[in-house]
């Protein structure tokens, strides 16, 4: 996805840092600007958005080495990787009766996405449709150099399922075929089912208001460019991440506005109250 020519992008990284860079994500998508402000950041992903029906989601790594792969999937024991995916089925079976409105019982992928969102090791990965959010994510770390990746769902779709005119798999549209990812065991299978775009259902203040998505993963664990022909990388530099922080949050995205529960408020005004 190269910039258009008549862009005003940001100078880029010195060839020995993106190389550096490089490697870490391991993978060739990563783009060369370098990005000290909001606006410098908004103008390379504007350059890319050529076609204005283009669909994009984006997800922020505050240390660029880390994997697009779900927290179930990255365990290196095989044992390990096959109690976290049976965890779902514990999940069920203690909260069931806890929550106000549980799903049903047929609807596994709401349970999957519940647990999800709790922080129990599943198959999902987390994307955002906003460009602001995954660069919070990005800027976390401020000792390490991060990334925020970027996909086009349809494109991933259009490349992993045989039904090639699915843009992004819907819940109950779809169930049968993201079934066969909820029954999927934990070994890594050259050729298998690959990776995903689905929509999840916009049931919590958190993930509506980090306007959340999300990728299903199958037997093919780690999201990289034989899976995405679109996936990019742009570098976040550890030097630019506090100053890119300030600058998000004059323009409404930090932890009191995307995360809704009253904790992570209370960070907020802590922070403000210690500024000196």
């Amino acid at each position: 996805m190269p910039l258009r020519p008549d862009s005003k992008s940001p100078e880029l990284i010195d060839p020995v840092t993106y190389r550096r860079l490089e490697r870490k994500a391991g993978f060739s998508g990563v783009l060369k600007n370098r990005v000290r402000s909001l606006s410098e950041y908004l103008e390379v992903f504007n350059a890319l958005f050529v076609d204005p029906a283009d669909v994009f989601w984006f997800r922020g790594h505050d240390n660029a080495k880390w994997k697009l792969c779900p927290s179930a999937l990255r365990y290196r024991k095989v044992p390990t990787r096959h109690k976290a995916i049976l965890s779902l089925a514990e999940f069920r079976r203690i909260q069931e009766y806890r929550l106000n409105k549980a799903p049903g019982p047929k609807e596994t992928f709401k349970w999957l996405q519940l647990a999800q969102h709790y922080g129990l090791p599943t198959r999902l990965l987390d994307w955002t449709q906003s460009l602001t959010t995954a660069l919070y994510f990005a800027c976390q770390d401020h000792r390490v150099d991060g990334m925020v990746f970027a996909i086009k769902p349809r494109d991933l779709n259009r490349m992993s399922l045989e039904q090639n005119t699915v843009d992004v798999l819907d819940p109950e549209e779809h169930a049968e075929t993201i079934q066969k990812y909820l029954d999927l065991g934990p070994d890594e299978r050259v050729g298998g089912l690959r990776t995903v775009a689905v929509r999840p259902a916009w049931n919590s203040d958190r993930i509506i208001m980090q306007q959340g998505m999300f990728t299903l993963h199958g037997e093919q664990f780690a999201l990289d460019k034989k899976q995405a022909r679109s996936l990019i990388g742009l570098p976040i530099l550890k030097e630019f991440k506090l100053q890119l922080l300030h600058q998000l949050e004059r323009v409404g995205t930090g932890e009191m506005f995307i995360f809704p529960e009253p904790e992570h408020v209370c960070n907020h005004l802590k922070r403000r109250i210690e500024l000196p």
